[in-house]
């Protein structure tokens, strides 16, 4: 039989079935197969909010995009050329976003009468052979019926056997797309290297599925995607809470300090937890706490011991840290508060991602109590703005609030990793022992209005602590008026101060001056960068600015963004960043704004750019 391999440049698959499918293990997989071709790529899981919803329900659907290509990939994708649909469910959630033409690769035996029933497709309709997908290529696989078979003889109980259903597909996948199977059978191996009946069942079902597509001559073309244009170097795929678990680590090493974490599981901030709690072996300490407060406080004290201290949350965990935060700020100690905002408010949205906390981590405490912010623009991003967090939080003695989002934290993309030598050190100023017997002054200041680190236990150095106003330089209690203003604003002109050792703001693609600036924070990069780019292409004068530095701004950005006529801010959110710069800066900016719990479309972007053009 003779096989048709056809290029492409690039390629979305979304895999879509319940959440016990396993769905985002064969898109990492199937990610990982991709990396290892060059191809430069985006993924974007789609989670449940429920915990346990009902199998073959819309609520339980779980799901897994990913855009690879020979060209540069900015997004997950608008929408996908090929839809894995597990069952009727995952069919039903997710065919208005298959491009019309595209292909679906449908498990029939999800398609019974009690799937059909739990999706809401009316009595009797079954969408397989009611004409409904006339406008796409059909693919119709029994799955479960053929990994069973694959496992007759297999020790295992039919639901492991079950459990081993997405295996056949991504054999499938790999054939269509003339991908190896070894890397994943690597992975089989060292996942179930304990439990051989489990290693032996996965690497079978995988082996035919991809045998299916080879000789079963209705499959007749095959796909290849050639290796994308990267810049020289070594690259791996990251996730963005595996990037901040890395870069936290760094930091610790280049700053010399002991690295702790204190935590409370939330979504999607848990990832950071569980990745730092595997590196024990860099001295990383790590503590799983009883709430929210009591993560904040154990991680203050860890700083006020001389360690490198993070906490990490969600928007709802932020708020209750508020309190805590006000005090590390008083006290002015170094510690990085990780945000992965989620859609709120309350609860929310805890699986779906939005950009909602921007307002909060600017000003959500009580008093004046003026915080760095910091964001990650991108899975691999992450890494650096980390660092960086780390960095002025330790150099300007001072809390930072570093802010994410599900979609970077759970996303990722190729990782042009640096060497060592190629990360500057964090320089660490502790106070030196006194041995004169002189007063010590805790909060004497240098030219960047920033205190030494005292630790504890050091000769000469005792003082008190504790959130009550202190007097100037010395720390005692004051409710002196006229201290209480100074230091309320030389806490705020050192907070601005740090827009001195911050680099000035840069135009990503585009011209420095023009018709249009797009400007972004945080996850909108990947879709700001494939507007400006298509722009660009058309001969518009268009640019794109990206923010990693929020608070302070960089001392650049008011006239940076003078030089366009117009500005517009894209955000998840209903314009958080647009307020504060049109408070700041007195500009007239438009915005354009989505709240749905996914990242905003390219082509809608760019059809609201065009409207201003």
């Amino acid at each position: 039989m003779k096989t048709d391999v056809k290029t492409r440049k690039a390629v979305t698959i979304k895999f879509a079935g319940d959440s016990g499918d396993g769905m985002q293990l064969s898109g990492g997989l199937f990610t990982s197969s991709t990396a290892l071709t060059g191809s430069d790529l985006a993924t974007f899981p789609d989670f449940p909010a429920e915990i346990r919803a009902p199998a073959g329900t819309i609520a339980g659907v779980s799901g897994f995009q990913i855009h690879f290509g020979s060209q540069k990939i900015f997004t997950p994708g608008d929408t996908f050329d090929v839809l894995v649909a597990m069952n009727a469910a995952a069919l039903k959630t997710n065919i208005d976003t298959l491009r019309e033409g595209g292909t679906i690769i449908a498990n029939t035996d999800g398609f019974d009468k009690k799937n059909l029933r739990l999706a809401k497709y009316e009595n009797g309709a079954n969408p397989l052979d009611d004409g409904s997908l006339a406008g796409y290529q059909l693919l119709e696989l029994p799955v479960t019926k053929m990994t069973r078979e694959t496992l007759t003889d297999s020790p295992l109980g039919l639901k492991e056997k079950d459990r081993c259903k997405n295996m056949f597909v991504l054999g499938f996948l790999f054939w269509r797309y003339s991908r190896s199977l070894q890397d994943t059978i690597e992975f089989l191996t060292g996942k179930f290297s304990k439990k051989p009946d489990v290693l032996e069942a996965n690497i079978k079902v995988l082996q035919a599925g991809y045998n299916f597509g080879d000789t079963t001559e209705t499959f007749t073309s095959r796909y290849e995607i050639k290796a994308a244009p990267l810049e020289k170097g070594t690259y791996r795929g990251i996730m963005g809470s595996e990037a901040i678990v890395l870069g936290l680590i760094t930091a610790s090493k280049k700053s010399g300090l002991p690295l702790f974490y204190g935590s409370y599981p939330i979504t999607p901030a848990s990832e950071i937890l569980h990745g730092l709690s595997r590196h024990k072996n860099y001295g990383v300490k790590t503590f799983q706490a009883e709430d929210e407060i009591a993560a904040i406080c154990s991680s203050i004290g860890a700083a006020y011991g001389g360690h490198l201290a993070i906490t990490g949350t969600s928007g709802p965990g932020l708020a209750l840290k508020g309190e805590a935060l006000g005090l590390a700020m008083i006290l002015e100690l170094p510690l990085v508060v990780i945000n992965i905002q989620r859609g709120g408010p309350s609860t929310g949205l805890p699986t779906k991602t939005e950009q909602s906390d921007l307002l909060q981590a600017m000003y959500g405490r009580n008093g004046e109590c003026p915080i760095p912010v910091i964001s990650a623009s991108t899975p691999a991003d992450a890494f650096e703005a980390i660092f960086e967090a780390c960095r002025i939080a330790i150099q300007h003695m001072t809390p930072v609030v570093f802010m994410s989002d599900g979609f970077i934290s759970n996303g990722s993309e190729p990782w042009k990793f640096p060497k060592s030598s190629e990360i500057p050190d964090i320089t660490v100023q502790f106070a030196p022992p006194k041995e004169n017997g002189d007063t010590y002054l805790p909060y004497a200041r240098d030219e960047r209005l920033v205190r030494k680190w005292a630790v504890p236990g050091t000769k000469g150095l005792a003082h008190r602590i504790g959130g009550l106003e202190k007097e100037a330089e010395t720390g005692n209690v004051s409710y002196d008026p006229a201290n209480h203003e100074y230091m309320t604003k030389i806490r705020e002109a050192k907070v601005e101060g740090i827009a001195e050792f911050i680099p000035e703001q840069a135009i990503e693609i585009g011209p420095e001056e023009g018709d249009l600036l797009i400007l972004g924070w945080g996850s909108s990069y990947g879709v700001i960068q494939s507007v400006v780019t298509t722009l660009l292409s058309e001969g518009h004068s268009v640019a794109h600015a990206q923010l990693r530095y929020i608070r302070p701004f960089p001392k650049n950005l008011g006239n940076l963004l003078k030089g366009f006529k117009q500005v517009l801010i894209p955000e998840m959110n209903t314009g958080q960043l647009a307020s504060i710069i049109r408070n700041k800066f007195l500009l007239d900016v438009k915005q354009y704004n989505k709240i749905q719990g996914t990242p905003i479309a390219t082509s809608e972007l760019l059809h609201a750019a065009k409207e201003l053009l």
